[in-house]
């Protein structure tokens, strides 16, 4: 790569880490995790930048790979969660920018992966249908629906928690 083009990427990257980093942790809800799929998107991207980089859709490259990483590492059998006999603590409300938070990221975690997907895609990182059509590599009407069913189970289960 030439040196015009790393410094173009690590600009790219630089100004787009705490974004990536925020919709990983969305989908998989774990930090650790969030970076690990964060860091295996950047060193896709720096593969492919040369060819990438200079496309106007980059942004939209960067959340399907982001995606795509996550659902790949869920597949992988290390990720999956152990019994454990005490529970860890949970997080306190000052911990946590906005009310409610914890609830929603609960409700997040209890949708299907491509739900959650839909949702966050659509809502937290505002893609057109189009885009997170194109990033989930489905139709406008899957987008759709997966949303407004993915917005459905989050309203039901909102309203039994309360």
């Amino acid at each position: 790569m030439k040196r015009a083009e790393e410094n173009t990427y690590r600009e790219y990257v630089t100004a787009r880490m705490e974004t990536m980093r925020r919709t990983a942790y969305l989908l998989c809800r774990d930090w650790h995790t969030a970076d690990d799929v964060v860091s295996i998107t950047i060193g896709k991207l720096y593969r492919h930048w040369p060819r990438v980089g200079a496309t106007p859709g980059i942004d939209a490259y960067v959340h399907k790979a982001l995606l795509r990483t996550w659902l790949d590492e869920k597949r992988r059998p290390w990720r999956r969660e152990q019994v454990v006999e005490e529970l860890p603590e949970l997080p306190t409300a000052e911990e946590f920018a906005v009310v409610g938070r914890a609830q929603l990221l609960d409700l997040l975690d209890g949708l299907p992966p491509r739900r959650r997907a839909a949702v966050v895609l659509r809502l937290y990182c505002d893609l057109s249908v189009e885009e997170t059509a194109e990033v989930l590599g489905c139709s406008p009407g899957t987008v759709k629906s997966q949303t407004a069913r993915g917005l459905d189970t989050l309203r039901a289960r909102a309203a039994q928690s309360d």
